[in-house]
């Protein structure tokens, strides 16, 4: 059976469980009786979008919850018998009393008080059931930033990458490299663990499978504490994908239309009754997308004062396609003790042609043009299983989470490569490049809070990570003859990994200063086997192991409420990337080759941040001023063997990067929102290279220093209660270093939303990089070349969006009044089920 035929099995079951399970929970309502009350304060005054929740003495499955409207009513279809009924509400005491509910009808007015403290100002408009309640799109805490995109109208019916190009102090590249600050080190998680639904490398295409939808906020982690595992010297993005808070049966189906041709549709599912909860998130999409890279060089012939003119243009049209279904269940074993599993499947299908040619130019003789056709196709299958519990001691936070996470993900990509030179053929490649991965995830976390103010957190860790990389490349001259293997590029690597993990932390507060310390150890073992066709070419079997300590500091200083300065310091780790390590990762393009390096070591990075945040009303801004300090730096070398341009990662120097990183958000009127990031920052960085890659030629200078910007500011519009749209602008300043330039890049994005359906409809529409801008351009020079390069990974595109929310019970959890010292602000990175 192939993969389409799979595909199209999996699919409809996955659908036909979706509505066996809805109308199982549509079921719940049989035997039921329909009642209805008023809230109202104790003027009999009615109290609007009031929550009531009833709580069934005998069987908790018969519990359900509701909401008053504007008026203070509600209506409720109930299992006769013995109920508690809570009422909350904004500004207003929790209300408890009982009721026997024996028959349909009014059970009368539920009486609330209002708090003495209370400022009694109107709740903010409500679409459909959902409060809103001066929710702020980014959020500081003490040693992390949440971003929620649910306001993002430019990304409405997008991915994960789009989200992403809207967080601040986020930056993704035109070829889906996302950074932090300017570095690309950065370390995805999703719900606080590693992750089979990004694939194998990160890359852009698993970002591309991630629907915006299903994502609840995005962790931006600068300096993470020693919780959390310590790669990524740029830092941690951490994805929280949606989880139920609601009773009864819910959901949401969103579908997009755009061009670039692009097609989705996704859902999102739960079902809360008592101490059971289960959700279904799915769907699936299609995707067209361009990229196009251009490279002009000239070299240069020392001997004779010649030159050689190379022009090369690449464009590569994708197709694909993705699905991906993920499902769980949440059951309460006690008040204290829950367990959790979930599943995920995700698939992701691709198909391209690309087209490159060359131009050679020579002097004084006549010059040759070569054109290179690639057709290709990507299939790549991700599994993963989470099982988790959670258990509290007691009331006062002291619990223990343990999880566990098997992770498969295999990834097959075929090439087929025509080149002619001056219309003659020349070559014919094809190339096979299979790729397996499987990963074990085990985690055990532990709190335990000293007095009121204190709480000291540890924790243990266990990844096992195994990839294996099959690579077969066969050549022929004539399309009568017989295929030949490339021997250097015809291999066989598998890299294991395993690295145990420890860690400790204490948080307190005296008076205003809080202040957290915590030190995490990881010993890693690395095990590379390698081996090609080239009988001359050694086999590898290269083991390496590191142990490191991880210390970090937290300090927090509160001037006021909502105003507090902030200043941390932690060392990461830069473990480099597995295929970074394999000798002879890719053979794509045969004038443009990325070479791995079997002898690349970890690079370090000392990271200090003192920051300032205020909340003022309508206004909120945090500036931070950041210094990293990198040694054994990872570096691209660039050079040219007989012609043809080789990318190598190396080890080399010291890197220093400084700035300062500033957010702010400002609601100047009703109408009228701003969401701003600017990043000003320096950079200066060691390195002169000699190897025996330059075969004798001037040594490389890596050295380089300067200063650059990026920003960003979106701009929402509010023309009612239930329209609006945005404007999003980027901008990201030029570089220099000792042999490259970057030219600056800007790009503007707009998004309309308009709410429909009485709340229940969202219809969306964006255009992406309006003036078809965002490009990267760079030029690249030593004494051999001189190099102009141009990308573009995707040009300008708009989509419209439709999605429709439809619920049977909701409860709208209150917001807390008093802050909880011993809350996690430090990010809990068990996520719940997923």
């Amino acid at each position: 059976m192939n993969q389409t035929e799979i595909i199209s099995i999996f699919t409809k079951k996955t659908l036909g469980l979706t509505f066996v399970l809805s109308v199982a929970a549509f079921a719940f309502a049989q035997d039921k009786v329909g009642i209805s009350g008023t809230v109202v304060d104790k003027s009999n005054q009615p109290v609007a979008y009031a929550s009531v929740t009833f709580s069934n003495k005998a069987n908790k499955l018969f519990s359900d919850a509701t909401l008053t409207d504007e008026k203070g009513n509600y209506k409720l279809d109930l299992t006769p018998g013995n109920y508690d009924i809570t009422i909350e509400a904004i500004d207003y005491k929790k209300s408890v009393l009982n009721k026997q509910i024996t028959k349909p009808g009014s059970i009368g007015a539920l009486s609330i008080e209002a708090e003495a403290a209370s400022t009694n100002l109107k709740t903010q408009d409500i679409q459909g059931v959902t409060i809103t309640v001066a929710q702020k799109p980014y959020k500081v805490e003490l040693d992390k930033r949440t971003y929620d995109p649910s306001q993002d109208i430019v990304s409405k019916g997008g991915s994960l990458q789009d989200v992403l190009s809207n967080v601040p102090s986020v930056s993704v590249d035109t070829d889906g490299t996302v950074s932090m600050r300017g570095s690309s080190n950065v370390r995805f998680l999703i719900n606080g663990k590693p992750s089979a639904l990004l694939g194998i490398d990160d890359g852009a295409n698993a970002l591309q499978s991630i629907p915006a939808d299903q994502i609840e906020r995005i962790e931006v982690i600068t300096n993470p504490s020693s919780k959390f595992e310590a790669s990524g010297t740029a830092g941690i993005l951490n994805i929280i994908l949606k989880k139920t808070k609601k009773t009864g049966f819910n959901g949401s189906v969103i579908g997009t239309l755009g061009y670039l041709p692009q097609t989705n549709l996704n859902t999102n599912l739960s079902w809360r009754k008592g101490n059971l909860t289960w959700f279904l998130n799915g769907g699936g999409g299609y995707r067209e997308s361009k990229n196009t890279n251009r490279n002009n060089a000239t070299f240069f012939n020392a001997v004779n004062g010649g030159r050689t003119q190379t022009d090369q243009e690449s464009i590569t049209k994708n197709k694909n396609s993705n699905y991906n279904v993920s499902s769980g269940i949440v059951y309460d074993i006690s008040d204290k003790t829950s367990v959790n599993a979930s599943g995920t499947v995700r698939t992701f299908e691709s198909d391209n042609i690309g087209n490159i040619t060359y131009d050679y130019r020579f002097l004084n003789t006549p010059g040759l043009f070569t054109e290179r056709i690639n057709t290709g196709s990507n299939n790549n299958l991700a599994f993963q299983g989470d099982f988790g519990l959670d258990h509290k001691f007691d009331d006062k936070g002291q619990n223990l989470a343990l999880s566990l996470s098997l992770q498969s993900n295999r990834s097959y990509n075929n090439t087929d490569v025509n080149q002619v030179t001056n219309n003659i053929f020349e070559l014919q490649n094809s190339i096979s490049q299979n790729t397996r991965n499987k990963t074990l995830v085990g985690k055990a976390d532990y709190e335990l809070p000293i007095g009121e103010n204190s709480r000291i957190e540890a924790g243990y860790r266990l990844d096992i990570n195994n990839n294996n990389y099959d690579n077969d490349v066969l050549e022929r001259y004539a399309s009568n003859e017989d295929f030949h293997y490339l021997n250097n590029f015809t291999y066989n690597a598998n890299y294991e990994e395993m690295f145990n993990a420890g860690y400790v932390q204490f948080k307190s507060k005296i008076g205003k200063l809080g202040y957290q310390v915590g030190v995490r150890n990881e010993y890693s073992n690395v095990n590379i086997k390698y081996s090609n066709l080239n009988a001359d070419t050694d086999n590898i079997d290269n083991k390496k192991s590191y142990n490191n300590i991880f210390p970090t500091v937290f300090l927090s200083y509160e001037i006021a409420k909502d105003n507090q300065f902030l200043l941390n310091y932690s060392r990461r780790i830069d473990r480099p990337r597995s295929w970074f390590l394999i000798p002879n990762p890719s053979y794509t393009d045969n004038q443009n080759i990325f070479e791995g390096n079997i002898d690349l070591n970890p690079s370090y990075v000392d990271s200090y941040e003192l920051g300032y945040s205020i909340s003022k009303g309508k206004f909120t801004i945090n500036p931070t001023l950041y210094y990293k300090h990198s040694t054994d730096d990872v570096k691209m070398l660039v050079y040219s063997d007989e012609g043809i341009f080789k990318t190598k990662p190396i080890n080399l120097g010291n890197n220093d990067s400084y700035g300062l990183d500033l957010n702010f958000n400002w609601d100047a009127t009703k109408w009228l929102k701003f969401l701003g990031n600017v990043d000003l920052f320096g950079y200066n960085s060691t390195g002169i290279y000699s190897g025996p890659e330059l075969k004798g030629k001037d040594p490389m200078s890596f050295e380089g220093k300067g200063f650059s910007t990026r920003a960003r500011l979106t701009s929402t519009f509010k023309v009612d209660k239930t329209f609006s749209f945005q404007l999003q602008g980027f901008y990201r300043g030029a570089q220099k270093t000792a042999n490259q330039d970057r030219n600056d890049m800007y790009a503007l994005n707009f998004g309309a939303s308009k709410t429909i359906w009485k709340g229940d409809g969202t219809l969306s529409f964006n255009i992406q990089d309006i003036f078809n801008t965002r490009a990267m351009r760079s030029t690249t020079n030593n004494a051999e070349f001189t190099r102009e390069s141009y990308m573009q990974w995707q040009p300008r595109q708009f989509a419209v969006s439709l999605t429709y929310r439809f619920k049977q019970g909701e409860k709208i959890e209150q917001p807390k009044r008093k802050k909880d010292v011993n809350s996690n602000a430090t990010g809990d990175d068990q996520g719940g089920p997923m």
